[in-house]
């Protein structure tokens, strides 16, 4: 969420920030600085009406003790009148306030400076790719085509048993999605990470804390009963961990790793892009959280980009690193960084993670704050995160970059410890 000060100052800025991200309608800046200039009119009028009440009843006692009954009830008459005036003032301005942040919350966050103006993914630019395609003898089969041939994903029963997107992980297809678990905590751990097991459903506060609410209401599966969501990412748990805290900035950053079960809906998805592994209702993720001081918040965002671009490298898949333009960046992130992998048997590029700095914005909903000294006031902290990494997709190139002319699968060295077996057959 924005700082109203800063709308105040420069509402161009926000206007151009909407248009650049296709979110919202510019026009809801003007509503917003018309909502903030009722609720401060209010507030003056409410003071000044406060303050007049209470001189009436300083001169009510003098008149009393004059024994002027006449002049002090007139002045009881209009603290009477000024009383019922203050009522509707404070209605006015509590109205105002829900407006002011109703408004608020549907407004994006700034662009950084150095984010690409864009439209739509053929905007976004392409700064790395690391690693070479593998070359086959053969024409490489997709991976629902191989986890088919090995009893690794059984897509069918799952439909059955839930719906598509929810597909069963069997024998070693399992066993390899507990080895990914592992491996990708571990190396979070020894990056400086703090694990976690989070909750895996959250309240509305939560999800409105890190902007899934009302950005993303459509994408969130719900349980009604109890007015639970369950995350569409380990990113609103571990994030709404310190909600409404005041942090020693002796301690940041914090730096979180967790692994969960996420849900999405997925509302609209359909084509070749949702076969097999590509797009699910359901799948496994770690997450990287770090909550920082706002002076270090873009060291931070490279040092979480690098993270999980090592543990891509560790799995010796290729991938390439894009910086994502206004138009397909989030609702809240500030500045965002995509990595995708290469998958062989489909012969394009599939997204594994997504790296984001939301400075403020998350934190000013959450009310994560700092206090840089310790009589000082509390000052927002910045928030980041990121996939390290999100398994399906993994689990994809995987199989596909590393299927061999016999029909096997060979695994990357660095799994084998964790699998218990280093070739698929």
């Amino acid at each position: 969420m924005l700082d109203i000060d800063d709308v105040r100052s420069n509402p161009q800025r926000v206007k151009e920030a909407i248009r650049a991200k296709d979110t919202g309608s510019p026009e809801m800046v003007d509503e917003l600085l018309d909502v903030d200039e009722r609720r401060r009119s209010s507030i003056t009028d409410m003071q000044q009406a406060q303050s007049r009440q209470n001189d009436l009843s300083a001169e009510i006692g003098t008149l009393k003790r004059e024994g002027n009954e006449e002049a002090a009830q007139e002045r009881i008459e209009e603290t009477s009148r000024l009383k019922e005036k203050i009522d509707d003032l404070q209605d006015t301005v509590q109205e105002s306030e829900r407006q002011q942040r109703e408004l608020l919350l549907q407004i994006p966050n700034i662009p950084h400076p150095s984010v690409p103006v864009g439209a739509t993914e053929e905007d976004n630019e392409v700064e790395e790719t690391v690693g070479t395609s593998p070359d086959f003898s053969f024409d490489p089969a997709p991976h629902w085509e191989l986890a088919d041939q090995h009893d690794l994903v059984d897509f069918e029963r799952g439909a059955k048993v839930t719906g598509s997107g929810f597909p069963f992980y069997t024998g070693r297809g399992a066993r390899l999605q507990r080895a990914l678990q592992n491996f990708f905590l571990d190396r979070a751990r020894e990056l400086g990470y703090r694990e976690m097991q989070p909750p895996l459903f959250v309240n509305p506060d939560s999800a409105e804390g890190t902007g899934q609410l009302p950005d993303k209401d459509d994408l969130m599966y719900r349980i009604p009963e109890d007015d639970f969501f369950p995350i569409p990412t380990a990113e609103v748990p571990m994030t709404n961990f310190h909600r409404d805290e005041i942090l020693d900035v002796d301690t940041l950053p914090r730096k979180y790793c967790g692994y969960t079960p996420c849900w999405r809906r997925e509302a609209g998805s359909y084509g070749a892009d949702v076969r097999g592994l590509n797009r699910l209702h359901q799948f496994d993720k770690v997450e990287l959280v770090q909550i920082v001081h706002p002076d270090n918040s873009y060291r931070a965002l490279e040092s979480l980009l690098r993270d999980a671009e090592s543990a891509l490298e560790a799995l010796g898949l290729p991938y390439r690193r894009l910086l994502m333009c206004t138009g397909d960046m989030g609702f809240t992130q500030a500045k965002i960084y995509d990595l995708e992998v290469w998958s062989a048997g489909q012969e394009q590029w599939l997204e594994v993670s997504s790296i984001s700095n939301f400075e403020a914005y998350q934190a000013r909903r959450m009310q994560i704050r700092y206090r840089p000294e310790p009589e000082a006031n509390p000052q927002l902290v910045h928030t980041l995160n990121g996939s390290g990494l999100a398994f399906p997709r993994i689990l994809a190139a995987l199989l596909e970059n590393n299927q061999q002319a016999d029909g096997t699968i060979a695994l990357p060295d660095a799994l084998h410890s964790y699998t218990g077996f280093e070739r698929i057959r």
